[in-house]
């Protein structure tokens, strides 16, 4: 009776480990699709849909692309020419290297979630540690690029007057490390038994 009872303690252990190492990556790769989505919907907000503005105001419109200030004679907006900022003391080297640095995030994410779809479907550990070194590049390239062009333009820039494309690009921030974070947590549990047929990796029970 003893060793019964034993036996179907352990089975019933291990059928609720079982059960909660599907949970865990059922919740794993779902939220995986939920920041992916998310990070690049706030990125392509920011840099597509708002044009990469940082301030734009009815008297003031500043972006990666765009510097306008209010001209008083003209009574409107005048929008200076990339040659003309280095004359305001804009470093054109710096401008550039911002713009690439922030733009190409929103590339690398493609191929962030083309990695990540490759990987489920082929059942690739390997696809997951790309994905995420390529999250870690973004993780830095975006705050680098945004930091040198606030650098640049801090004259002309006050906080008071950010818009909604600063707060997204925050926020597609916060994304990007929580799920390099995730990933890499994942990434540090022992190698998953993956059995023919099966969407989602489950371990086998001994």
């Amino acid at each position: 009776m003893t060793i019964q009872m034993g036996v179907q303690k352990a089975f019933t252990s291990s059928s609720i480990g079982l059960w909660w190492e599907r949970y865990c990556l059922y919740l794993f790769y779902f939220s995986t699709i939920f920041l992916v989505t998310g990070y690049i919907a706030l990125l392509f907000y920011a840099l597509i849909w708002e044009g990469g503005n940082i301030v734009s105001l009815p008297t003031k419109r500043i972006g990666f692309y765009n510097f306008c200030l209010w001209n008083e004679e003209a009574e409107k907006l005048d929008c200076l020419l990339f040659n003309d900022l280095e004359k305001m003391g804009i470093n054109k080297v710096a401008l550039v290297l911002s713009r690439i640095c922030v733009y190409s995030t929103p590339v690398l994410c493609l191929y962030v979630a083309t990695t990540i779809l490759q990987a489920l479907c082929l059942k690739d550990k390997d696809g997951w540690k790309l994905a995420c070194t390529l999250l870690a590049v973004c993780v830095l390239s975006l705050p680098a690029g945004l930091s040198l062009f606030l650098f640049q333009t801090q004259r002309w820039v006050q906080i008071s007057e950010l818009g909604a494309g600063p707060a997204a690009l925050a926020g597609a921030q916060a994304l990007l490390l929580l799920h390099m974070v995730i990933i890499g947590m994942y990434l540090a549990r022992p190698k998953d038994a993956l059995p023919p047929g099966e969407f989602f990796p489950v371990k086998s029970v001994p």
